[in-house]
C-alpha cells in the first residue's frame, strides 16, 4: 500500500544540495551526499517538484554521486535515452547553476524527490520492489 507523505512531514529527511553545471555547459548537474543510499548505475525513482521520473546515478570526475539526466522511465533512464527531465525542471524553475535545491529521501535506495527551497510537495511513498523483481521489470525494458 502506497502512503502520501508531504515533503515536510517527520518521516522524509530533506538535505540540501548543490546545483552544479554539466562541465562548460549551463546544463545542471545535482551533487548528492556521499553518504546516501545509491551506487553508481543505480536508477532510482526521481521526483521532480512533485511529477515522478527515473534517473540512473552517475558519478562525478572525483567519484560522487550525481544525477544529471532524468527520464520518463526506467528503461529510457538507464539508457540515458529519451527527454531530459532535470534539464526541463531546472529551466522552469527559479534555481540557478552554484545553487542548492532540497533532495528529499522518500524510500532510501529507491524514491528521492527533488524541489525548489520553499516549496512543499506530497510524495507517494512505496516499498522497493525486492531485488529478484526489479531485475525482471529491468529484462522486460519497462
Amino acid at each position: 500500500m502506497a502512503d502520501r507523505l508531504p515533503s515536510d512531514h517527520e518521516a522524509v529527511e530533506t538535505r540540501r544540495v548543490e546545483v552544479a553545471s554539466v562541465g562548460r555547459t549551463d546544463r545542471p548537474r545535482i551533487e548528492l551526499p556521499a553518504d546516501l543510499d545509491v551506487a553508481e548505475g543505480d536508477v532510482i525513482e526521481c521526483v521532480l517538484d512533485g511529477e515522478q521520473y527515473h534517473a540512473r546515478v552517475e558519478t562525478t570526475l572525483d567519484g560522487e554521486p550525481m544525477l544529471q539526466h532524468a527520464a520518463d522511465n526506467r528503461r529510457l533512464a538507464r539508457e540515458g535515452d529519451g527527454e531530459n527531465r532535470l534539464v526541463e525542471w531546472f529551466a522552469d524553475s527559479d534555481c540557478a547553476i552554484g545553487g542548492s535545491v532540497h533532495l528529499d529521501v522518500v524510500t532510501a535506495g529507491y524514491t528521492y524527490g527533488l524541489r525548489t527551497p520553499g516549496s512543499r510537495v506530497v510524495y507517494t511513498a512505496t516499498d522497493s520492489p525486492d531485488d529478484s523483481l526489479a531485475s525482471i521489470a529491468d529484462d522486460l525494458g519497462e
